[in-house]
């Protein structure tokens, strides 16, 4: 949990989210640029993207050849446009489990399903900084490392990476996400609102705001909309 404190009533906003993803990571360098002023409680979930694709019968941006080229395109400038350090890994997409394991490894009995944003901000860099294997078994081992030292500087119980409770976690938090309506990472949701995307943060800040559009009803019209054609698979 990881509190930003404004003068407003504190509210709490999920933050799910897959170390994989360069939106998740770039939402997550901007996010307290975004809430400044609010009074909010954050709590990073982890889960498996793969899992939410699969359930939803999609692929991957990276998994298309040419949306594959334009995403690692715009990331790279939208890092460069609002001044975030981006590297793309030396190879990706890549299996993120190891990551993800090591993350809620770190995570305490009061929120079993969770990650400080120290630890979140920790995943993202391995990924995000440097151009080097994500996957790199010496890399991992290096991270787990840094993230005992830091539990253990905290008086915290570190859970087995590979063990059934940190796997069990992982597969509730993802199941979770499923039950939500969640699509993709990163996935901000506040008052049951979901907002998706990392483009998404100026439409967070206004609800947060208060923008009199969430009141208007066209939140809630948008289900009732007419599906004109349904292509086959």
């Amino acid at each position: 949990m990881n509190p930003i404190l404004g003068s407003a009533p504190l509210r709490d906003i999920t933050f799910h989210y897959d170390p994989v993803s360069p939106y998740a990571y770039l939402a997550f360098e901007r996010l307290p640029e975004v809430l400044l002023g609010h009074s909010v409680q954050v709590h990073y979930k982890p889960v498996l993207f793969a899992a939410l694709l699969k359930s939803h019968g999609q692929l991957g941006p990276a998994e298309i050849p040419s949306k594959r080229d334009w995403t690692y395109r715009q990331v790279a400038w939208l890092g460069h446009h609002h001044g975030v350090p981006l590297e793309m890994p030396a190879a990706h997409p890549f299996n993120p489990l190891a990551l993800l394991r090591l993350g809620l490894a770190c995570a305490t009995d009061d929120a079993p399903g969770e990650t400080s944003r120290y630890v979140t901000e920790q995943l993202f860099h391995h990924v995000w900084r440097g151009g080097q294997d994500a996957a790199d078994p010496a890399r991992l081992a290096t991270l787990q490392v840094v993230l005992q030292d830091h539990m253990a500087q905290r008086g915290k119980a570190w859970q087995a990476a590979d063990g059934e409770t940190v796997k069990q976690r992982l597969r509730a938090n993802t199941d979770e996400a499923l039950a939500l309506g969640l699509f993709g990472v990163p996935a901000l949701v506040v008052d049951g609102r979901i907002f998706w995307g990392q483009d998404a943060l100026p439409m967070l800040r206004a609800y947060l705001d208060g923008d009199a559009w969430f009141q208007s009803g066209a939140w809630e019209a948008v289900p009732h909309t007419r599906i004109g054609v349904t292509r086959g698979r």
